[in-house]
């Protein structure tokens, strides 16, 4: 489960996040909208870790990652939307490394982090260096070594990017096999159709307050048809985050 309770972020007078309660339970796959700058990164990086909250707190399967960084850390995994890789270790050697961060025994490298490897197109590419990688490979490979844990708590920021139609099929499935196992996954993404299509849920935040928390259908449910068509998810954002240029206001 993951925890957020008042969860905020100052930068100076400026309020990024602000006061967001959400509580994901174990088997979702849940999408996190916004439009930019609307504290979507923010929030998932003070998650990850990686910023410590002005107030609230996270909690990753009852573990406060303030308090309890290491134990929380080792909960979760994180893939960033920009995949940054060290070029000069092959995959191999990238899931020893993460391996060994985490203290896991070289056997999880050759059964789960190989098999990971091959799930995810790679096979036969274990020990070329990640420099002859392509975007999508980087990618790829971070989900790997994400998997070859097997974190209670996935986040993802936009997963998608840079993935070629067979990949974004591979993800999309990979990730709510990661659900019905039991992880909660967060993704965070632009791309409406994909969280149609993939996620039991949607957070909605804009201005760093979260507008909207619900199934999709719920949520699409409260938007008015507009000339006798069903409503979208798209109007349902639209309606919830303003045009564009609201937002550039």
């Amino acid at each position: 489960m993951l925890v957020l309770e008042q969860l905020t972020r100052r930068f100076g007078h400026r309020v990024a996040v602000d006061a967001v309660d959400a509580t994901l339970h174990p088997g979702q796959v849940v999408g996190f909208l916004g439009p930019n700058g609307a504290g979507k990164t923010t929030t998932i990086k003070m998650v990850a870790g990686l910023l410590v909250p002005s107030s609230g707190r996270v909690l990753v399967d009852g573990v406060d990652n303030v308090r309890s960084p290491e134990e929380a850390r080792r909960k979760l995994a994180y893939i960033p939307d920009r995949p940054y890789v060290p070029e000069r270790l092959s995959a191999r050697e990238l899931l020893a490394f993460i391996a060994g961060l985490y203290g896991l025994p070289e056997s999880v490298v050759n059964d789960a982090g190989l098999r990971e490897l091959q799930r995810f197109g790679l096979k036969g590419r274990e020990d070329d260096l990640l420099s002859s990688y392509s975007h999508g490979m980087r990618q790829r490979v971070l989900l790997a070594s994400a998997f070859m844990r097997r974190p209670r708590v996935l986040l993802v920021d936009e997963p998608m990017v840079g993935l070629d139609p067979q990949g974004m099929r591979l993800v999309k499935r990979v990730l709510r096999e990661a659900a019905d196992a039991g992880a909660v996954v967060l993704m965070s993404t632009h791309t409406l159709d994909i969280v149609e299509e993939v996620c039991d849920r949607v957070l909605v935040i804009a201005r760093g307050r979260l507008l909207a928390d619900g199934a999709v259908s719920e949520l699409v449910a409260r938007v008015p048809a507009h000339a006798g068509q069903r409503a979208t998810l798209e109007d349902l954002f639209l309606q919830l985050t303003g045009s564009s240029e609201e937002v550039l206001e």
